[in-house]
């Protein structure tokens, strides 16, 4: 069974960090996402994984490389345009051959992996297997509509939509979903749908399967469940100090400080994470804060946020709450008279003003 991972799309919802990154790596408790989801597919027991990229191929090609480093072979598959999640396995099918294979959207996160799943699939060996969960927002997603047990018919972002089961973003198929997908055309937003293509599997009589996901599942395409996933994962953080912290700072909670990195009269209330070679003085840290390598945080309080690598946070004199600052980023008070505001903003942003 093979593993195909999508990593194109552009990221329209997490501008402008999304502006000179991919989204897919955008760090959760410090670790890309896309690590995440590599991880999920080998510890269901694949190693042979095919990764499709866009316009981010080079930055996604220098963080997993050849996939060595995650005990996976890795194949690069290039998808000139996000034209959908059934073109995404069109142009895979080189890779893919007649295998089955499970495919993961690459900004998903499904917190306690998905190898019961896999298993699943391959003890019961249907045509496709669906993972659905319920959701407060069905028009947002693709949405799948049930006749007791059985899958009857699937409808991507509906207006009106007719149950509350969202399709999470991992899909199960065997080589029937090729000439399924090679029997429909793009719909009106200009897409091969993946949810046509499993219309076409249930209106041929294939056997799909469904399962509910009752634990915890997010998709990250948007700041506020970014954060959400950001705050589950560090829900499970054992403490870890391997930086230096001085008297009179405070440490309470679990904590993971990493190497080189400097607390200084400041106070960490976890969870949180602390990449390496930080430094921190005269600060609060709250909970379900993650701070990538090298940032710098003083006389400031922040919480609930998202931290890019190389960042400098100084003399702010309001906490800074439930934020994703992008790499490199200076946020400081001025000292300068007369008293103004003044931004540097990218397109997309949001700014918040006392």
């Amino acid at each position: 069974m093979k593993g195909l991972i999508l990593s194109g799309g552009k990221g329209t919802r997490l501008r402008p960090i999304t502006h000179t990154g991919a989204k897919q790596l955008i760090p959760v408790a410090n670790k890309p996402i896309l690590y995440y989801v590599i991880e999920a597919v080998r510890d269901a027991g694949i190693d042979d994984i095919g990764i499709v990229v866009g316009d981010t191929e080079p930055e996604i090609r220098e963080a997993v490389g050849d996939g060595s480093s995650f005990g996976v072979r890795v194949t690069y598959i290039r998808q000139a345009e996000p034209l959908g999640l059934a073109h995404a396995v069109k142009v895979s099918r080189g890779f893919l051959g007649d295998e089955p294979f499970v495919m993961f959207l690459g900004d998903n996160l499904i917190l306690d992996g998905i190898k019961p799943l896999v298993d699943e699939f391959r003890r019961e060996g249907p045509h496709c297997e669906i993972l659905l969960a319920r959701v407060p927002r069905p028009q947002e997603f693709g949405v799948a509509e049930l006749d007791g047990d059985r899958v009857v018919r699937l409808v991507e972002k509906p207006k009106e939509p007719r149950s509350d089961l969202a399709l999470v973003g991992v899909y199960m198929f065997d080589a029937t979903v090729h000439e399924a997908i090679d029997a429909i055309r793009p719909s009106a937003r200009g897409e091969l749908e993946i949810t046509d293509a499993i219309q076409q599997l249930i209106d041929r009589g294939r056997v799909v399967k469904h399962h509910l996901v009752t634990g915890w599942w997010k998709d990250t395409g948007k700041l506020e469940d970014l954060l959400e996933a950001n705050r589950m994962v560090l829900t499970r953080a054992k403490r870890s100090m391997e930086g230096d912290v001085d008297a009179p700072s405070r440490v309470e909670g679990e904590v993971i400080l990493g190497k080189g990195s400097v607390v200084r009269d400041s106070i960490l209330r976890g969870p949180l994470v602390i990449g390496a070679r930080c430094t921190i003085e005269h600060s609060y840290i709250g909970p379900f804060t993650a701070i990538h390598d090298d940032g710098t945080i003083r006389n400031s309080e922040i919480e609930h946020s998202i931290v890019l690598a190389r960042c400098v946070i100084r003399d702010i004199p309001v906490r800074i709450e439930a934020s994703l600052i992008g790499k490199e980023v200076r946020i400081q008070r001025s000292q300068l008279k007369p008293t103004a505001y003044r931004f540097m903003v990218g397109d997309s942003s949001l700014v918040d003003v006392l």
